[in-house]
């Protein structure tokens, strides 16, 4: 139980390994998940470690996973085990390593071969189109005989009038080009050959795919006419330049229909095949997708395990392999226990050796956790990991970062929503957990899922506090106000009535207050109340203050346990009792102040009650001559005088004493190395032993709470 309120303690060992087991070793440790290895070498670069290599190797491995996963995408599900895969041995990888890179050109081929398939068929298709659209132009216009483009023109604008006796041969070029490209083509085309052309175009009936980034791409069938050959050329380089496809068209009607029809048949055997193809790939990619979550498992294991590798040390025979570890010396008989499973597993007869390493290193902070822990350590973790060995606030974090979030949100309605979604992810968390969900948001709300579990049920505790339920109250043992006693009193009548928009109850007036408050929570009364957000506001305000002050003031005296553990009395003196004056006499008082006001006044005396806001800025000002705001009780001036010298002695004394005092420790333990440095340099001194280094030796231990002592102290 102790481990729950305080951190684990903390042993430092050296691990010696034969190099043939130190693969099955780390991995057994790793699956164990109780270890932290020390970098032995951080000076050396990351690319002259031994085992980088194998990293690479891996990284590799992680690139064929990615461009596979990436390959799926959403057409082939990746099948999740329920499992995590043990680690694999060094062999295995060699395996994989052949399988995935075969799988990778399988779909890379495949890849490839679509790709040319489909560009092939973007062609025939755009062939398609523009003999399609070249056909019925040609229709649209003047019946023009087959040999029309044989006959001699004068020119495009006598397209229509009778042949002349000597001109040139008129031609034309069609094509395809994208539709966003028409329009600067055409007037490019118009200004460079000076308007001698004719040009024509139409919109395709549908996009296309583009084969390499497959986005949809809408173009345009173009046909231009002209005539003499340097108008030829310059047509060519216009197209060259805004990448447009010109393609073969025949002159002759009936050869452009035999061409269509060839083109029909080529397109209806490339779609066959390209369907073969896509095939292939995706019985390619479903074999993938079979092993593709446990083999990315498998390498991200076999990269962390050789990286720990990195991090130790083999002597000059080559044949051991030294680490330095860290882990809780109440998991010592677990670690050796895998360090033996790990000998077995790789086939070795040496057994691995552990022996202990006294440091003055502080060693990590390890606070165990179960599911249940896990979401309230996350948080305290976010805002700062303890020292090792210190008090671990996430035990107490489990009920206050709940309640004080149910005193903000404070509905029961809304609570009880919050509740029933805790409640089914608690109770389908196994159903819930083997999905394995990558989505960042349902992993933050499922791991969290105890903690909001508690906030529903703290905000329908406070909800019914609050006696509001999605803005509504309950009327669960009747009002304790009443409105008849002030007609009866005379207080209120027709004429009031009529002339105020608001009336006000007076509790003074005998009968309208019972006297009783309300059994649980806050009178339903106040839910049709004008004032109902100024008194809640009032209410919530000071409950909140009293909430965060003792609070404040529990984790103060959480910090006394933490100096009397490490023996660092002085802090007691110095640090703990100074800081509880000063908190006491300012915030604590503040509370005495709100809880008096609460006790003493009553609906008779409420009209004379003083403003606590007031007498407490007045107390720090030793302003007690404003007479519209009366004291709470007797000798107050005196209480709150002596209240305020006392808070401002204390910070000189929590703040100026110690640093002096542990400055004249220091000069002490220099001054001792001094003197035993000095007679004939025989012996090298470092640093005398210090309360800390006796209290490790008595020990197998190291890394005990004492590792922070004596640098405070110093």
């Amino acid at each position: 139980m102790a481990s729950v309120f305080r951190s684990e303690e903390m042993s430092l060992m050296q691990l010696f390994l034969q190099v043939e087991a130190a693969y099955c070793c780390v991995a057994e440790l790793g699956e164990l998940g109780l270890v932290q290895f020390r970098d032995l070498n951080v000076n050396v670069n990351s690319f002259q470690r031994k085992f980088v290599n194998e990293v690479r190797r891996c990284e590799s491995l992680e690139r064929i996973l990615r461009f596979l996963e990436n390959e799926m995408e959403d057409s082939v599900e990746i099948v999740k085990q329920e499992k995590y895969p043990e680690s694999p041995l060094p062999r295995e990888m060699i395996d994989m390593e052949t399988v995935l890179e075969k799988l990778e050109a399988e779909v890379l081929d495949a890849n490839q071969n679509q790709q040319t398939l489909k560009q092939n068929f973007l062609e025939l298709t755009e062939l398609k189109h523009l003999l399609k659209k070249t056909q019925d132009f040609f229709e649209a216009e003047t019946n023009l005989p087959d040999d029309f483009f044989s006959e001699d023109t004068s020119g495009l604008l006598e397209l229509r009038s009778t042949p002349a006796a000597a001109a040139a041969k008129l031609g034309f070029t069609a094509g395809v080009i994208r539709r966003e490209r028409m329009i600067p083509f055409e007037r490019l085309l118009w200004r460079a050959c000076r308007g001698n052309i004719y040009l024509k175009y139409t919109e395709m009936d549908t996009p296309m795919e583009d084969p390499v980034t497959r986005e949809e791409v809408k173009k345009n069938v173009f046909i231009i006419f002209y005539q003499g050959e340097q108008l030829k050329q310059k047509i060519k380089k216009i197209c060259d330049g805004f990448r447009a496809t010109v393609y073969p068209c025949p002159e002759s009607a009936t050869e452009r229909r035999e061409m269509l029809d060839g083109v029909n048949t080529r397109i209806e055997d490339l779609n066959t095949v390209i369907t073969q193809t896509e095939s292939h790939r995706q019985r390619v990619l479903q074999e993938a997708a079979a092993n593709l979550w446990s083999w990315g498992i498998k390498v991200k294991k076999i990269k962390a395990i050789y990286h720990i590798l990195n991090c130790c040390n083999i002597d000059v025979t080559q044949q051991c392999v030294i680490a330095e570890i860290w882990f809780p010396v109440a998991d010592a008989d677990r670690i050796k226990r895998a360090l033996h499973q790990g000998m077995e597993r790789s086939g070795s007869t040496i057994a691995p050796i552990l022996t202990a390493v006294h440091t003055r290193m502080a060693p990590p902070t390890f606070n165990r956790t179960n599911k249940f822990t896990a979401g309230f350590q996350n948080i305290v973790d976010a805002y700062g990991v303890g020292n090792y060995r210190e008090m671990n606030p996430a035990p107490y974090t489990i009920i206050t970062f709940p309640f004080l979030f149910a005193v903000m949100f404070g509905d029961c309605g809304h609570g009880a929503v919050m509740l029933g979604f805790a409640l089914w992810m608690v109770i389908n968390e196994k159903s819930l957990l083997a999905q394995k969900s990558t989505n960042e948001i349902w992993n933050t709300f499922f791991s969290g899922r105890y903690l909001i579990l508690l906030m529903g049920i703290f905000s329908m505790y406070t909800g019914f506090i609050y006696n509001d339920c999605f803005s509504k109250s309950f009327n669960f043992f009747g009002s304790s106000w009443h409105i008849i006693p002030m007609f009866k009193n005379n207080t209120w009548n027709k004429d009031v009535l009529l002339d105020n928009m608001v009336l006000q109850l007076d509790p003074a007036v005998p009968g309208v207050y019972s006297g009783n408050p309300y059994p649980f929570g806050i009178d339903p009364i106040w839910n049709v109340a004008s004032n109902k957000l100024t008194f809640l506001n009032s209410y919530k305000m000071k409950m909140s203050v009293v909430i965060g002050i003792v609070h404040m003031i529990f984790g103060v005296v959480l910090s006394v346990f933490n100096h009397i553990y490490f023996r660092k009395y002085i802090n007691i003196i110095l640090q703990f009792i100074p800081e509880m004056i000063f908190i006491i006499s300012l915030f604590g008082y503040l509370v005495f102040m709100i809880i008096f006001k609460w006790c003493h006044f009553d609906v008779h005396s409420s009209q004379s009650a003083p403003s606590i806001l007031i007498h407490f800025i007045n107390m720090f000002l030793f302003n007690y001559s404003d007479t519209s705001n009366a004291p709470l009780y007797l000798h107050q001036k005196e209480v709150q005088s002596f209240l305020v010298i006392f808070a401002l002695i204390a910070v000189p004394w929590m703040l100026l004493i110690k640093p002096f005092i542990l400055r004249a420790n220091h000069q002490k333990a220099q001054r001792m190395v001094r003197d035993v440095g000095n007679p004939g340099g025989e012996n090298e001194v470092d640093v005398p032993e210090t309360n800390h280094s006796k209290k490790v030796s008595q020990g197998d231990h190291s890394g005990g709470h004492e590792g922070h002592e004596g640098d405070d102290e110093e």
